[in-house]
This record gives C-alpha cells, sequence and structure tokens, in this order.
C-alpha cells in the first residue's frame, strides 16, 4: 500500500480537495483521477487505481470534484460542469507545484467526460487522458449521444469500458472514439458494467489498467 496523505490547494481560486499518493523519488509523472456523478474521490475504483499507479512510481492525485466539496451526496446540480472544469484546471495547475513530471488527468464516468471536455477546450493542458466507463449516452438512450466535443479532442486518451456497460456498447464505443482526431486506444473489461471493477476481477483489473496505460503513454511519447 502506498503512502498517501490529505491534500488541499487554493491558490488557484477553486479549491482542491483530495488525497496524494506519493511514490519514491522526485520528479514522478503526475496523475490527477477524479470521480462520478455518484461517488466521491475515496471510492474504491480510484482509491485501490491510485495505490496501484503510485506503486508503479506515479505521482496520484484524486480529489473531489467541486459538485461534491458543495453537496456530499447527489448528483451535480444543473449548471456543475463548467464549475467542475474550472476546479480540474485547478488541480492541474496544483500537480504542476508537486512534480516536473508529465501530467495525465482523467477519472469515471462523469469526472472522465468533464476532464475531456476541458482538455477539448484547452488542447495541451495535459499530456494524456485516462477514461473510465465514459458515459457515452444515458441508459437506454443511445440518441443522446455525449461525444460534440471529441473532434475537437487532441490529447492522446485510453478508454476503460466494461463489455457490460449500459452508458455505450462497445460497438459504440468504437464508432465514437473514430471522431477524436488524437490517437486513442480502448482497453475493454470483459463482463463489467458501468462501474467497472467487480469481485471477480478486483485482483487483476488494477495491474491491467496500469500495465496498459504504461504502455499507451510510452507509445505517445515516441
Amino acid at each position: 500500500m502506498s503512502s498517501y496523505r490529505e491534500f488541499l490547494d487554493t491558490d488557484e481560486g477553486a479549491t482542491v480537495r483530495g488525497f496524494l499518493h506519493e511514490p519514491d523519488g522526485t520528479n514522478a509523472e503526475g496523475l490527477i483521477l477524479t470521480h462520478g456523478a455518484g461517488a466521491n474521490c475515496s471510492s474504491q475504483l480510484l482509491v485501490t487505481l491510485a495505490e496501484a499507479f503510485c506503486a508503479s512510481g506515479m505521482l496520484v492525485l484524486r480529489c473531489d470534484l467541486p459538485f461534491r466539496q458543495a453537496r456530499p451526496q447527489g448528483p451535480p446540480l444543473r449548471g456543475s460542469a463548467e464549475r467542475d472544469q474550472l476546479g480540474l484546471r485547478a488541480a492541474v495547475a496544483a500537480m504542476r507545484r508537486q512534480t516536473s513530471g508529465r501530467i495525465s488527468l482523467g477519472g469515471h464516468s462523469y469526472g472522465g467526460r468533464q476532464s475531456s471536455i476541458l482538455a477539448a477546450i484547452e488542447p495541451g493542458l495535459v499530456d494524456r487522458l485516462l477514461l473510465f466507463s465514459y458515459p457515452l449516452h444515458p441508459p437506454e438512450r443511445p440518441s443522446e449521444l455525449r461525444t460534440a466535443h471529441f473532434p475537437s479532442l487532441q490529447t492522446p486518451a485510453l478508454f476503460v469500458s466494461g463489455t457490460r456497460d449500459g452508458f455505450g456498447s462497445i460497438a459504440e464505443i468504437e464508432e465514437a472514439l473514430r471522431l477524436i482526431p488524437a490517437q486513442t486506444q480502448l482497453l475493454l473489461v470483459t463482463g463489467a458494467g458501468h462501474e467497472l471493477m467487480t469481485k471477480r476481477n478486483r485482483d487483476e483489473l488494477p495491474q491491467l489498467i496500469v500495465g496498459t496505460f504504461r504502455s499507451f503513454a510510452a507509445g505517445v511519447a515516441h
């Protein structure tokens, strides 16, 4: 288990609140992870992945989005997206004060979606995206696609999706990724739904994601 500490930063006008997982050594690559609409940064998925990435040598910040800081339970209220993107921008700035290494940004479902929108608005803000269970559309409403920003996305992105995710079938995700001009890769998790991590896969999933992302990042770097 990696060492982590509570983290609080208010230097950018938006409060960044969460936990920083610190590996041995300095100038490690940084990874910012955030949560879905119904969770917070202490979700089992984020904690487990943060531990695994930190063990691989990365500095990991898992943080609560502004909507979750404002209310401990419930989904984001209408109009939260822009403020949550400002919070993510502040988290990137805070991470840059912690390390001079490359910075990656992402998260689960809603958190990953807001990360990708921010990256599309501000190309070059981060080096890579790591998006878990991207909510391509609401369940059983496939016409309401959340891909308007995909053609503007210049940041390389690894998508991790369960084969039973009601927010987007594999065929739908594969079609959507063709809209993105940047380099992308899709990692499929067999039998997983939107929550991604299950009792059956929780032992091997973290290392699968870490290994795939590390390989993806190395390919992007070259």
